[in-house]
């Protein structure tokens, strides 16, 4: 299953709504959004697809409590948290938190296959060891292109082949 990576969209709703529709175009089925949406209205339109989006908040919450009425919806396609995020997907263990040392810590376990972070705005994909083998650790920037170019990840669950994408900057 091919999935995209995005974080720190920080009310920047309308690159978000790109990097799902061109990861989507390339053919993704699932998005892992690591935090700092801030305004649950960057969700607006994305309840319906084209991805199923499984999101944790990171240290920019906005409105908790309207991320779970949007979440709880019926139909929905958004899958809400909280803090963190431990669930499988294509048959592989997936981890997402807002934090990078939380997710390098989560890693070195062994317990997960992807684990995913954001907040650095500074993307990256790395193998981390474990005393059982390794964990594929995944950055993808920042989204709305804060401070850095706006990117987000992508890449094959059965493979754990990911790479970083660029989206257009703002004019």
């Amino acid at each position: 299953m091919i999935v995209c990576v995005v974080s720190d969209s920080h009310d920047d709703g309308a690159r978000l709504r790109s990097a799902l529709a061109a990861a989507h175009a390339d053919g993704a089925r699932a998005a892992l959004h690591c935090g700092d949406l801030v305004d649950a209205d960057t969700l607006a339109g994305l309840e319906a697809g084209p991805l199923p989006l499984h999101v944790v908040h990171g240290n920019n919450r906005g409105n908790v409590e309207r991320l779970h009425a949007i979440a709880d919806r019926a139909g929905s396609g958004i899958r809400y948290y909280g803090e963190e995020a431990d669930f499988p997907l294509a048959g592989r263990r997936v981890f997402l938190s807002h934090y990078p040392e939380r997710a390098r810590s989560a890693a070195l376990t062994g317990r997960w296959s992807l684990v995913c972070c954001g907040h650095s705005h500074r993307a990256e994909i790395r193998t981390v060891s474990h005393a059982n083998g390794a964990a594929l650790l995944v950055n993808p920037g920042t989204v709305a292109g804060i401070g850095a170019q706006p990117t987000y990840a992508i890449g094959d669950l059965a493979t754990l082949e990911f790479e970083i994408r660029a989206l257009e900057p703002a004019s």
